[in-house]
């Protein structure tokens, strides 16, 4: 600390006087310091190993002034959390045994650990303990087609704790017209109130002379992934010039970059020679966007991360056309992963089809497929080329927003709801219904998200050191999904009625229950932003 000036000196005195004055407001008498787990707000990411209240310890000297005056006491002590009984699955292990968890990270694994004088307990016996699950593509905020997402950050990250995701990464979606640093500190602004931890995937909807030093400046600030769409001219897609720039610097920042794959001139082609014959209702929505459609957006994206070097991740695959073009770049030795999501893995476009506007619940984009494109991504699952199974949560009512494309199906604002669904869906009608296995489930939902995007080991797995993102999952359960009882802020669901064969009963985040007994009772802003470093 002699490197510090008289001036900085005197400013960390006031701070530790301020932080003395703190204790009698924020804790109650008997809590003599602050959480260990409280973190640096800075960028140098340290993290306090001791922080008595009068006096700072701090970690790496690498720690500035600005660092230590940015930290602020989140709470009080954590109570150790000692899960008894599990039976542990991870992508690669599956034991029973116990989880203790210290400050936020697990710091013991085995059998028959002694319990700390003060630790709670959770008694998993029968249960089984899953990975904290990762989402990494939904949609919180989003404007978009004349409209607002419904949900918020409370509502979204209940939603996705109470169905066992402990960690989002959403898409962070600025029009042609906004300035990608702008949006970037908007959606930010958004996530304060989460439940959950999240990150982001920066959005590049044009790329100009002003577009590539704001987004070095965000991967400088901790988002190592980019996501681009070719769709939606006009609105947020790009042209060939702009993604040749994108995936050139992408490929110099060691950035990933994630693509809603489609033609959008083709479907802008046939979006016009449906509606002047006459067919605007919901059905004509997978017409307007056929499975050849988005191969060709993906063989389009195959082409130019094979010339610019750059790893991709292709994002809602649902068809095996776009499967195939995939393992064809990767016999060429493109770098290219694939993202599955819920609604195309159970539903088809029969649902789509459902009379009296009722299919504009399950318009999304690219759109349901024929019930034969479902077993094409199960054996992908299976195989291994498709590493993800994410949701493309886009919440929007049916009474009012769906509304608007009525008469016109290119109106309707695109999305499927299913942030709250995604894990038990995908262990009912995948793990017990005998087309995947425990680890395999574990790896889509958890595991191969957090390796994909900069997260792994601190997520995605049960390991020492890990955080203590944990589901505690009762296989016993039984229960209907229904509208009336989820958490997110939507008027339908698009799997009301069926039938759950388990559900999380106790969920934690960095060691913190926030489910329990399948409810949240946790604490919203308990969320942390998580910064991730260029791994491609």
């Amino acid at each position: 600390m002699n490197r510090w000036s008289a001036g900085s000196r005197l400013l960390l005195l006031l701070l530790r006087v301020v932080l003395i004055h703190a204790e009698e407001v924020l804790f109650p008498p008997d809590e003599g310091f602050y959480d260990q787990s409280s973190l640096c707000l800075g960028r140098c990411r340290c993290r306090i190993t001791s922080f008595e209240v009068g006096s700072i310890e701090v970690g790496p000297l690498g720690c500035t002034l600005d660092t230590i005056v940015a930290i602020l006491p989140v709470r009080g002590r954590m109570m150790p959390l000692l899960i008894q009984n599990g039976r542990m699955i991870t992508a690669d292990d599956d034991f029973v045994g116990d989880i203790l968890c210290e400050g936020e990270v697990i710091t013991q694994l085995g059998p028959h650990l002694a319990p700390p004088p003060d630790a709670e307990i959770v008694d998993a016996t029968d249960k089984y303990v899953f990975p904290g699950g990762i989402d990494p593509h939904v949609h919180i905020y989003l404007p978009f087609m004349g409209t607002w997402a419904k949900d918020d950050y409370a509502s979204a990250s209940r939603a996705a704790l109470v169905g066992g995701t402990t960690s989002l990464i959403e898409m962070c979606c600025p029009s042609r017209g906004e300035q990608p640093l702008e949006a970037w500190e908007l959606w930010k602004s958004k996530a304060a109130s989460s439940a959950c931890d999240y990150s982001f995937h920066m959005g590049v909807s044009k790329f100009d002379d002003t577009t590539e030093s704001q987004l070095r400046e965000i991967v400088r600030q901790g988002i190592s992934s980019f996501k681009i769409f070719l769709a939606y001219p006009g609105a947020l897609g790009i042209g060939d010039q702009e993604l040749f720039d994108t995936l050139s610097l992408a490929q110099e920042l060691g950035v990933i970059v994630t693509a809603h794959c489609e033609n959008a001139e083709l479907v802008a082609a046939l979006q016009r020679q449906l509606l002047a014959a006459g067919k605007t209702g919901p059905e004509w929505h997978e017409p307007s966007r056929p499975t050849q459609v988005e191969a060709a957006g993906v063989e389009h994206l195959m082409t130019f991360a094979e010339l610019t070097d750059c790893h991709v991740y292709c994002v809602h695959t649902s068809c095996l056309a776009a499967l195939q073009a995939v393992h064809r770049a990767h016999l060429r030795g493109v770098r290219a992963w694939v993202e599955a999501v819920i609604p195309h893995l159970l539903l088809d476009k029969t649902s789509a089809e459902l009379p009296d506007f009722e299919g504009a619940k399950y318009v999304m984009s690219p759109p349901l497929r024929d019930v034969r494109e479902h077993e094409p991504l199960w054996a992908g699952l299976r195989a291994g080329l498709i590493s993800t199974v994410a949701t493309d949560h886009a919440p929007f009512d049916f009474a009012i927003q769906k509304e608007m494309g009525r008469g016109d199906f290119t109106k309707i604002p695109n999305g499927i709801p299913s942030l709250e669904d995604r894990v038990n869906l995908l262990y009912t009608y995948g793990v017990r219904g005998g087309r995947l296995d425990l680890k395999t489930f574990v790896s889509a939902t958890s595991t191969q998200a957090a390796k994909i995007f900069g997260l792994y080991p601190r997520k995605g797995t049960i390991r020492v050191g890990s955080d203590a993102d944990l589901v505690v999952y009762d296989p016993h359960y039984r229960g209907p999904i229904s509208a009336a009882s989820q958490q997110t802020h939507v008027d339908y669901s698009a799997f009301e009625g069926w039938e759950i064969l388990g559900r999380p009963s106790t969920v934690t985040v960095r060691g913190q229950i926030q489910v329990q007994d399948g409810a949240f009772v946790g604490q919203l802003g308990h969320g942390q932003l998580l910064t991730r470093e260029p791994t491609h």
